[in-house]
């Protein structure tokens, strides 16, 4: 009767799965920090415009526009610059927030990135 030898892994085979767990886990952890990172940004955004949104409705419908300022930063709260611009029937509120993009590797890599939204309403009528 001839020894048969059981199915196992070959002499050659040892260490692989941490091989590959050491050369994939990078290309994870950065791809996880990116989809983070986009989350960031996203969010951001979505205030900036939630901002311009209330400060011109503030402005609309006060006599003051500088309530538009006030009204944005209640709504956010996010170190923006707030501009504000009257024309005969219509308030235009422009936010600008410069986001530092702090996330590890990925924020070094990109740089700020700068999130702007306008809104404009009509003025209305006291």
């Amino acid at each position: 009767m001839r020894a048969t030898r059981r199915p196992g892994p070959r002499l050659g085979d040892r260490g692989q799965a941490a091989v590959e767990f050491a050369v994939a886990l990078p290309i994870v952890v950065i791809a996880m920090l990116a989809i983070a990172q986009v989350g960031v940004a996203v969010r951001n955004e979505v205030a900036v415009e939630l901002a311009a949104r209330e400060g011109a409705r503030a402005a609309a419908v006060s006599a003051d526009p500088a309530a538009a300022g006030a009204a944005a930063r209640r709504a956010v709260e996010l170190p923006m610059d707030v501009a504000v611009s009257v024309d005969a029937t219509t308030v235009t509120v422009t936010v600008t927030y410069v986001d530092p993009t702090d996330i590890a590797i990925i924020g070094a890599a990109i740089g700020p990135v700068t999130h702007r939204a306008s809104a404009t309403m009509a003025i209305e009528p006291p």
